[in-house]
């Protein structure tokens, strides 16, 4: 099988699409302010695009240990199945670099501004206990509420693909209820055709039975000189058409 035709290749090229947009989004989030809206609005792209990728790479891998098990039944070697491995492994490293950064990124984001905020008090003399108790609830609930986000977005996604893989299906039923309508309309047309020969065979059959029913009452009628006769002119009648084709 070549590789336009291997599904494998078809999937790779999909998911190598994806982590190429992800790094590229991920290059724009580093770029931006720190702790900024739109950062972390990117962040939670990145986080959602990393838990898509991952999940594909998963199945990926699970294809490729079906295939493992009886390579020459799907036309590969041992050499094209750890190329297959290598991918998805590098695949999934580039996806977990990416994830821990902007994880760590969050949270470094999150203690730096607890920190500058602090100190600012520090500096200001100001009674902080209470303010950076509610400063910490308050980053505690912010977290949990991107994470909650966070796997909302996931979900969302997934059930999406899987709207998606179910509006394909119903297509591919769509198409085989149409093929088996055709195949049924071409067996009832067959079916007619079949009755009417039967119906013509029969009728022909009468017919010879008739003929062949005259005959032999001819043929009594004439009796013995009569059927002599006849079988004397037929001979004469063969033996002058013989003689007009082959001799003309």
């Amino acid at each position: 099988m070549s590789s336009a035709q291997d599904p494998f290749y078809i999937v790779k090229e999909e998911i190598q699409e994806s982590i190429d947009k992800l790094l590229s989004t991920f290059h724009q989030w580093k770029r931006m302010p720190v702790d900024s809206q739109e950062q972390q609005n990117l962040a939670k792209e990145l986080l959602v695009g990393c838990e898509s990728i991952d999940w594909q790479v998963d199945e990926l891998d699970k294809a490729i240990a079906v295939a493992a098990r009886d390579p020459a039944w799907y036309g590969i070697d041992v050499v094209e199945l750890d190329k297959r491995r290598r991918w998805t492994s590098t695949a999934r490293t580039q996806v977990g670099n990416v994830k821990k950064t902007v994880i760590a990124g969050k949270e470094l984001d999150g203690t730096s501004t607890s920190n500058i905020n602090g100190m600012r008090r520090e500096l200001m003399r100001l009674p902080n206990s209470s303010h950076q108790f509610d400063r910490s609830n308050q980053y505690a609930v912010q977290n949990n509420d991107d994470l909650i986000s966070s796997e909302s977005d996931r979900q969302l996604l997934l059930i999406k693909k899987q709207d998606e893989e179910l509006d394909e299906l119903s297509a591919s039923v769509e198409r085989i209820g149409g093929v088996g309508l055709t195949i049924h309309e071409e067996l009832l047309a067959q079916e007619k055709i079949i009755d009417e020969l039967g119906t013509e065979m029969e009728s022909t059959s009468n017919r010879l039975d008739f003929v062949q029913k005259k005959v032999g009452m001819v043929m009594k009628k004439a009796g013995a000189k009569g059927q002599f006769m006849m079988i004397l002119f037929l001979v004469v009648l063969f033996i002058v058409l013989f003689v007009l084709v082959f001799f003309t």
